[in-house]
């Protein structure tokens, strides 16, 4: 009997999934032990399509010796379609003890072939669009089925977007279906199991469909259409018979439709629903439905279908009011105490025609009253005609809001808001991996703010902002963030639907689209923007250690790059073409959002450090030629921009924070200089009162530098500065998300700008990358945490700091605290089948206790080095306690 099992099994980093097109799906799992430093020696891996006794097994990895429990390929027979596998492990350790097989896991497949499709593309017809009005179609169809149904699929996908129901049951929780791709080169379609919602006899189903992100309104132009004219869905349901017989009911112009309640749904400008429009039972059986038209088929190639690729949208958690607020104008306000994405749920008992008005904004302005000036063109008002006679319930449907305040007009009694309202909190359901506290309550609120800014603006897709007539998915955001973002989610699934549709909208040359999928309003091509496609593959790898991505991406990344070689007359720099540079720099000329670093020494920098990436990644992925080929570049690059941004002595010639620490970020400088060009950053904070005056591209890599040369003190210093500009500035002045500007409210109580002043904007957030590496000290040495370096920066300003992620491998936990001035204990969590090199920050050895035991006494540790930062020691897996003097 061993002592060590295997658990959390996934596939393609998802428990159980429901509908996927991967022939070659990627299995993982966790090793479970208190045995210290275990490694897996070897696994096996079976794949069956019974789960119970795992009789007829389809592959049989069998005894594979493999130190790796994490992305491991399929290499079985083809997969078939609509077919569910199972899946179960067991593993060796290096003393070859194996363990029991693991509880079986599965996944399934959706539809492998478009041949497969035989549903039919669906419309209303133009009437019901007829005098300007944009009501919501609704669909339906019923449809007679036997007593002996095993199992019922359907696969629907729409353009616009959809709410499928099943005998007047919505089909699952998601929502915002088929989600935001680059719709005419890559359309998602999803699976959902409604085997328990179908009956013996007759059955209905309907669905609702609207503008969504394809044909409504985007960007700030007032433009709609953007990807298509006309909604249309495709629809089709697999009932699977107990005598292996099956029943497929298809879209086509035998459908119904009508219009209903919901006249108007808008991404940005919220819902009208008139509930005496309601349609009673109109997606059950039976509904009488000779008055709805016929639908029209519609004419689009299938080519472009896809599975759903990462994890859906849904109401993720729910939150109360906090307060009703009389504002000076005599308005009533909730108050939901966090700026949230999602919606608001309510109560209400009027008389029929009784309009509720709910107008959704982030903040309230000087005076405290509602202000939507921030907002620009997107309305974010939901209105509701009531019913009359019983108590009703609305939420919407397809539209969502950025918003911590609701006004809220109508007969509702003042005394029943609090209890009438909930606020429904909607993102993409990513599984949380991160954890950050510590002694200071603001940097606590600080970390909060990060994960809740990052809730909001992951929405199916990375978004700037969720509340503007904007929401796009920008470039230069998603990038700086990533990495911050892959500490608190598991990200993957996310950022790999999304850099495929940035490969998709990638134009010929390769020149890269500001916002992704494209929106022709927004531009095309900047650095820092636009190096989003070798930066976020790159940086999916090192969190992960999953190669995939990189082979997936690599064309993308190289051709980005090729892009930026042919852009001037000297291949080593890029000093030519649109950039947004240090956007929102701080040291900006009055009247200008970009900061004063030469957008030229940005744009070759960035150019240096994708070039250097898109090299690396050439070796991982096995294309020697071009690895050679692009290490050779980057040493051009990085030559040309020391002649073209660096003074013959070595200095930056633009002493700005932000050309400073890039120039150190990427390596750019010569090493005997590096450390000077640091303290000039160090200096340079110092004498500005240790305020920072970094953009979008600076910000993020600023406090990194200076930790890693030795400035961790000054870092400390920025990361707690109260004042104006500063992280904690905003939390001082009640922020609850991260905003767009340092000064989004100013300190007199006035607003930034009405014209760009999102108050829920993650980027500035990538300061938790800082947070969880050189606070926590949790820091990989190779991808994905298969070896980690533990080395908190324990310093004079915390007294404790608690941070953990949960990695492929499993949890890696560090928790410190100053027993006193001179003594630390350390908790640190190593999983299984991972290795770890602990920095203790000492010189004083003999100090070093683990678990009460001197550490030359304790076995695990494999060794124990004395560096210039302390005590080094190796260590494998497991559970380690020390304390130490830090004197």
């Amino acid at each position: 009997m061993s002592n060590f099992e295997v658990s959390n099994l996934k596939v393609n980093y998802r428990k159980n999934p429901l509908g996927i097109d991967d022939l070659y799906p990627r299995l993982s799992w966790w090793i479970i032990t208190e045995i210290r430093g275990f490694i897996q020696s070897a696994f096996q891996v079976q794949v069956a399509n019974d789960h119970k006794f795992f009789s007829e097994i389809i592959w049989d990895s069998e005894k594979a010796e493999s130190d790796s429990n994490v992305h491991i390929e399929y290499e079985g027979p083809a997969l078939q379609s609509r077919t569910r596998y199972y899946f179960r492990v067991r593993a060796w350790d290096n003393q070859g003890m194996v363990s029991e097989w693991s509880k079986p896991a599965y996944w399934e497949t959706a539809l492998l072939s478009v041949d497969e499709w035989q549903a039919k593309w669906i419309a209303a017809p133009p009437s019901q669009q007829e005098n300007g009005a944009d009501p919501c179609d609704y669909i339906r169809t019923e449809f007679s089925i036997p007593d002996n149904v095993v199992s019922a699929r359907v696969y629907a996908t729409s353009l616009g977007m959809y709410r499928l129901y099943i005998n007047g049951i919505p089909a699952d929780n998601t929502l915002f279906n088929p989600g935001w791709t680059s719709y005419n080169k890559r359309l998602q379609y999803q699976t959902y199991d409604v085997t328990s919602l179908v009956a013996a006899g007759n059955n209905a189903l309907g669905c609702i469909v609207g503008n969504g992100w394809y044909k409504g309104y985007l960007a700030w132009e007032g433009k709609k259409d953007i990807f298509g004219e006309d909604r249309a869905v495709l629809i089709q349901l697999h009932i699977t018979l107990s005598d292996g017989s099956e029943q497929i009911i298809i879209s086509d112009d035998n459908w119904r439709t009508s219009t209903g309640p919901l006249l108007m749904s808008e991404l940005y400008h919220g819902e009208t629903y008139d509930a005496r429009l309601e349609v009673e039972g109109w997606s059950s059986p039976g509904y009488e439905d000779v008055k709805w038209e016929r639908t029209i088929l519609k004419d689009r190639p299938d080519t472009s279908l896809i599975a759903q690729e990462n994890e859906p949208t849904r109401i993720i958690e729910t939150i109360k009011p906090i307060a009703v607020i009389t504002t000076p104008k005599g308005e009533h306000v909730l108050d939901m105490g966090q700026n949230m994405v999602g919606w608001v749920r309510f109560t209400v008992h009027a008389e029929a025609g009784t309009i509720i008005t709910l107008e959704h904004a982030e903040v309230l302005d000087l005076e405290g009253n509602f202000y939507t000036g921030n907002l620009r063109s997107a309305k974010q008002t939901v209105t509701y005609i009531c019913h009359g006679g019983e108590v009703e319930t609305f939420e919407p449907y397809l539209s969502f809001q950025g918003f911590r305040y609701v006004k809220v007009t109508g007969s509702i009694p003042l005394d029943q808001l609090l209890e009438q309202f909930i606020g429904c909190v909607i993102h993409t359901d990513l599984e949380q991996t991160g954890n950050f506290n510590c002694s200071d309550e603001l940097l606590n609120q600080l970390q909060h703010n990060i994960l809740w800014g990052q809730k909001g603006n992951f929405l199916d897709i990375p978004t700037d902002c969720p509340q503007r007539d904007e929401r796009l998915g920008w470039t230069g955001d998603a990038q700086v963030f990533i990495r911050t973002s892959a500490f608190n989610m598991n990200v993957v699934p996310f950022f790999e639907k999304w850099l495929k549709d940035l490969a998709a909208d990638q134009e010929e040359n390769g020149r890269v689209p500001h916002v992704i999928p494209d929106v022709p309003t927004a531009g095309y091509g900047s650095a820092a923007w636009g190096d989003a496609a070798v930066i976020c593959p790159w940086t999916l790898y090192q969190c992960y250690g999953d190669s995939r991505v990189l082979k997936t991406q690599y064309p993308s990344m190289k051709a980005w790059v090729e892009y930026i070689r042919v852009q001037g007359e000297d291949e080593n720099l890029w000093n030519t073409g649109f950039h947004f540079g240090d956007w929102l720099g701080l040291d900006a000329k009055e009247n200008s959002y970009v900061g004063a670093t030469p957008k030229e020494l940005i744009a070759t920098a960035f150019y240096a450090y994708s070039t250097e990436l898109l090299a690396k990644t050439a070796a991982v992925i096995g294309k020697p030629q071009d690895a050679l080929k692009y290490e050779a570049l980057h040493e051009k690059i990085v030559l040309a921009f020391r002649q073209e941004f660096v003074t013959p002595n070595g200095r930056v010639a633009s002493p700005t924070q932000t050309a400073y620490t890039i120039a150190l970020m990427f390596d750019l400088l010569e090493e005997k200089d590096r450390h000077r060009t640091a303290k000039m950053l160090a200096d340079h904070i110092e004498e500005n009162g240790v305020h920072l005056t970094t953009g979008f591209v600076g910000t993020p890599y600023l406090c990194l530098v200076l930790s890693r040369f030795g400035y961790t003190d000054v870092a400390y210093q920025l990361v707690l500065q109260k004042e104006y500009p500063s992280w904690l500035y905003s939390v001082i002045q009640g922020a609850t998300t991260i905003w767009e500007h340092w000064d989004g409210i100013k300190q007199d109580g006035s607003f930034w700008s009405d014209d760009m002043n999102s108050y829920n904007h993650y980027a500035y957030g990538a300061i938790g990358d800082w947070l969880y590496r050189t606070a926590g000290g949790i820091e990989l040495l190779e991808p994905g945490y298969k070896k980690i370096r533990i080395q908190p920066q324990i310093g004079e300003h915390l007294t404790w700091v608690d941070a953990s992620l949960e990695s492929v491998y499993g949890t890696i936990k560090v928790t410190w605290k100053k027993q006193n001035e001179d003594s630390v204990e350390m908790h640190v969590l190593i999983p299984s089948n991972t290795t770890a090199e602990i920095i203790i920050p000492t010189m004083k050895q003999d100090s070093i206790l683990e678990s009460g035991t001197p550490i030359e006494q304790v076995i695990s540790l494999s060794r124990v080095e004395q560096i210039s930062e302390g005590q080094k020691l190796m260590v494998g897996s497991g559970d380690y306690h020390f304390t130490f003097s830090i004197s």
